[in-house]
């Protein structure tokens, strides 16, 4: 993934984080660690925004120098990367098998990532720029996925889906438009999107080979 500068950076879920030595434990700030600062993080992103988002601001709100916050995460990229999986993490994700009722539960989740897009405006830039494989992201593709195997459909149908779903919910929150485009219209796109899954899970079954006794 290139950074601004245009050198090459790995994410942060993909780099092995050695715990800190005794000696770097017994020096770093009291008071501090990186749930505290990625709460912070959170906060002042949706106060100020991205575009003012900087780590001389975040220390300030926390009271210590911008130099402290070091202590617990490398880089300004990494903060942003875990600010975006604990904003994911306040979606209510379904649970368990899903027999049935699939689309009910595949609306509730589409319209709790249009509200997370809505209360938190940085997500969507986020989501487009960093690899977004943090835990809380792999929970929510794993309850999609979930959802779209009770569907009916075979792999290549599913695998169509995932990409249809995933696009629609990254593309509803991009530049802002969730807070402009009217809820109804959000829930036709939705119902339609819906209906098109269905049709094509009937089409399937009706095209399927028939069970061999």
């Amino acid at each position: 993934m290139a950074s601004a500068g245009g050198s090459v950076r790995t994410s942060v879920w993909l780099t092995a984080r050695s715990a800190p030595t005794t000696r770097r434990r017994g020096e770093a700030p009291s008071g501090l660690d990186r749930e505290r600062i990625t709460t912070a993080a959170v906060r002042l992103l949706d106060t100020d925004g991205l575009a003012r988002f900087s780590m001389r601001r975040l220390a300030s709100g926390l009271g210590v120098t911008a130099m402290s916050l070091y202590w617990y995460v490398d880089t300004k990229h990494d903060l942003l990367e875990f600010a975006l999986d604990r904003a994911l993490g306040e979606l209510d994700l379904p649970t368990g098998a899903v027999a049935a009722g699939w689309a009910a539960r595949l609306r509730a989740l589409a319209r709790g990532y249009r509200r997370l897009l809505a209360e938190h405006a940085w997500v969507a830039p986020l989501a487009a720029e960093y690899p977004n494989i943090g835990p809380h992201a792999r929970a929510f593709d794993a309850a999609l996925h979930r959802l779209l195997d009770a569907t009916g459909l075979t792999d290549t149908g599913r695998t169509g889906a995932h990409l249809a779903v995933t696009q629609f919910l990254h593309g509803c929150g991009g530049g802002g438009a969730v807070r402009r485009a009217p809820d109804a219209d959000f829930g036709l796109a939705l119902d339609v999107l819906i209906a098109g899954i269905q049709a094509h899970a009937r089409l399937q079954a009706h095209a399927a080979p028939p069970a061999v006794p």
